[in-house]
């Protein structure tokens, strides 16, 4: 079935068609902010623990908790947001986050220590976090440019993350090495592709920032008392918090998962890299139902095969049923967090997208502390596989609350 945006690119003019094309590279440009904030600095860790829980002689809850504290700077990113915006414009913070991600990576690959790399996780999660709640409100800004292509630019965005999982896919396996503290080479790598990263996505955010100035702090009277108070949307935000604790579940330990069961490293490689190749294609997927569903029932059919896809691996441990779930949650897990980007430019006024965008970011880090550590701890007691039965059950009472989300605005 043709999605809203391709009907569009259909019956354009030459002249729209046009202006549509600079607009769409754009936030392919900045998408891959998204891919140094969650695709490298986030879930290449994935593709590192079985060596780092090997050399350093890591449970699998100490391993999580490295996501956990990546989950907790994000968390507190995240609030100090609003008041960052208040000084700075998105467009600076999304520079600054960017460049401070790179570093941060690089010295990753210098330390060794349990509680030094915890700290720095914690750091990095700060950084991503601007990278990741700036980028949003970039890519909301962008997307009512072109309200026909509103779905796919949100799309390409959050899919963005994609290239960060295929750059890692690629660079780690072949820069892990097996010597002491082999892994810190592969931190070094992804620091190079997250400065290569982010010399084209700022200059797409700086772009951005000086021709699409819609969105910015300085809302009109009217348009901020029209704001919608956060209970008002608490079932949406309930079901992204489940979604949050769910899916980081699947991405930090899928890996060992799938290793543990047998796989070879290059059978992994492979799963790995077309979960990432999903993520970036996603955008075309789901842009129509991001248009059309101004309510809470996207975040919960996304849920809901989220759910699918996590269970898969947990009960068969078949090669191909692994890159069957790759696909399914490659093709949709980025497109649960662009539709809560939706959601928000739907239902709120753009003066206070930043704020929406950050409340949906703060609930998004809660569950990803919770979520590390608790599948962790389950799979140190009863396994991998019964911690992914968790995750899927966390993410089907996600797509639950979700569906109670009904929109707040008349379309």
């Amino acid at each position: 079935m043709p999605t809203k945006s391709l009907d569009a690119a259909s019956t354009a003019t030459p002249t729209e068609a046009a202006q549509r094309v600079p607009t769409l590279m754009l936030a392919a440009g900045l998408s891959l902010g998204s891919a140094i904030a969650l695709g490298l600095a986030r879930f290449a860790y994935a593709l590192l623990l079985p060596s780092m829980k090997l050399d350093l002689g890591w449970t699998f809850a100490q391993a999580g908790a490295m996501n956990t504290a990546n989950a907790l700077g994000y968390l507190l990113g995240a609030l100090a947001y609003p008041r960052l915006a208040r000084r700075w414009s998105a467009g600076a913070l999304f520079c600054v986050g960017c460049v401070a991600t790179a570093v941060l990576m690089a010295i990753s690959g210098l330390l060794a220590d349990t509680h030094s790399l915890l700290v720095l996780r914690v750091i990095t999660g700060v950084s991503s976090a601007a990278v990741f709640v700036s980028g949003g409100v970039l890519a909301a800004r962008l997307a009512s440019a072109r309200p026909h292509d509103a779905g796919l630019v949100l799309g390409l965005y959050y899919g963005g993350t994609g290239w960060g999982i295929v750059a890692s896919s690629v660079l780690v396996p072949l820069t892990i090495f097996n010597v002491v503290h082999g892994w810190q080479f592969a931190w070094f790598a992804l620091a190079v592709a997250c400065a290569v990263f982010s010399a084209i996505a700022i200059g797409a955010a700086r772009k951005i920032e000086s021709v699409h100035a819609t969105g910015s702090s300085t809302g009109d009277a009217s348009d901020t008392a029209d704001a919608p108070r956060w209970p008002r949307f608490s079932p949406a935000l309930a079901g992204y918090g489940l979604f949050g604790v769910g899916y980081i579940g699947y991405m930090t330990f899928i890996v060992a998962l799938l290793r543990n069961a047998g796989m070879s490293a290059a059978v992994v490689t492979g799963f790995y890299l077309l979960l990432g190749v999903a993520t970036v294609v996603s955008a075309r997927l789901w842009s129509s139902l991001l248009d059309r569903m101004r309510g809470g029932h996207a975040l919960a059919i996304l849920n809901a095969l989220l759910a699918v896809a996590t269970l898969l691996p947990a009960l068969f441990t078949q090669p191909w049923v692994a890159f069957v779930s790759g696909v399914l949650f490659g093709a949709t897990f980025l497109s649960a967090v662009a539709s809560t980007t939706a959601f928000v430019r739907h239902n709120l006024p753009a003066s206070h997208w930043g704020k929406g965008i950050s409340a949906f970011t703060i609930v998004f880090a809660f569950g990803q502390i919770v979520g590390p550590m608790i599948i962790g701890w389950v799979s140190d007691g009863a396994g991998l596989a019964r911690g992914l039965v968790y995750s899927a059950l966390l993410l089907a009472a996600g797509a639950v609350l979700a569906a109670c989300q009904k929109p707040l605005r008349s379309a």
